[in-house]
């Protein structure tokens, strides 16, 4: 599981938290079981004011045993910056459209991939790791349906420049269980399914459905946010990503185990919507709520 809203989350929300709430949420999420964890991006603050600071929350983070807290770099500074603070692992963000490639990041997806080959290479020399993200695997919100071919080219592409897990994201939540199968089984055929994972957006609450066929097809990792934080700028209506609290009750309760305390997690979840001022809560939460009520 790679708990993403401390990053993809509360980048997207309207109102930008402190560092020490970011701490607070990322330290929770740990106490609660959760070991893989995006802690922020080194993005202009200009463009993603959200993002300010991410400097900080690693330095008082640390890098505890067991713990890898990742943070997004879209070039050679970004990742300098990380390496500044004791990052051990960065990501890169490319997209299966070439729309909302030019429209999010300003170039192409040849262009954007040509610019991520000297971080790899650094990072290659410094021994960091490197995890790519392709966003609108699923659909664009500029050109509308994207061809399985497609997401399999720039995942291939990722992965041969050294990325070691290509997460494959629904970005506008639009995806269903038969095309997240389509999608594995394309990207399977070019590298190893233990080489993707599936970042899933609720949109049309399709989300859980779309993590348990990309289950069924072989995928083991799964990125998730608490309280099901966050949406995409660039696509309004649409929601957040799966909420960490659905992905840990549906793994659990078919017997994969998590390691990841739920209550504590939706407690995370109650405090981070407090933050934030807004009302939310999984699906989970509300139910597990409901049923104390009449236990």
């Amino acid at each position: 599981m790679v708990e993403v809203s401390a990053r993809d989350g509360l980048q997207n929300e309207a109102r930008s938290l402190p560092v020490e709430t970011r701490v607070a949420l990322l330290e929770g999420l740990v106490a609660a079981g959760l070991r893989t964890l995006e802690a922020g991006a080194f993005v202009s603050p200009r463009w993603v004011p959200q993002m300010a600071g991410t400097d900080e929350v690693l330095r008082r983070l640390g890098q505890p045993a067991g713990v890898t807290y990742s943070a997004l770099v879209p070039n050679l500074q970004g990742l300098d910056a990380a390496l500044a603070v004791g990052c051990r692992e960065v990501a890169v963000f490319a997209a299966a459209s070439e729309a909302f490639s030019r429209k999010n990041i300003n170039c192409s997806i040849a262009e954007s991939l040509e610019r991520f080959g000297p971080v790899l290479a650094k990072a290659r020399e410094v021994g960091v790791a490197v995890r790519g993200y392709v966003s609108c695997a699923l659909g664009c919100p500029f050109s509308g349906e994207v061809a399985p071919g497609d997401v399999a080219r720039v995942t291939t592409a990722l992965h041969e420049m050294g990325c070691y897990e290509i997460s494959l994201g629904d970005t506008i939540g639009v995806g269903t269980a038969q095309a997240t199968s389509r999608l594995i089984a394309a990207c399977a055929a070019e590298v190893p399914v233990s080489a993707l994972a599936g970042h899933f957006h609720d949109t049309y609450g399709m989300a859980v459905a779309n993590v348990q066929a990309a289950l069924e097809a072989g995928v083991r990792v799964f990125d998730s946010s608490v309280s099901g934080l966050g949406g995409c700028p660039y696509s309004p209506g649409a929601t957040g990503n799966v909420a960490t609290e659905e992905l840990v009750y549906l793994l659990e309760h078919q017997g994969l185990a998590t390691g990841v305390d739920l209550e504590r997690l939706i407690e995370v979840g109650v405090f981070i919507d407090s933050q934030l001022q807004r009302v939310g809560g999984s699906r989970v939460a509300k139910a597990i709520k409901a049923r104390q009520c009449f236990s």
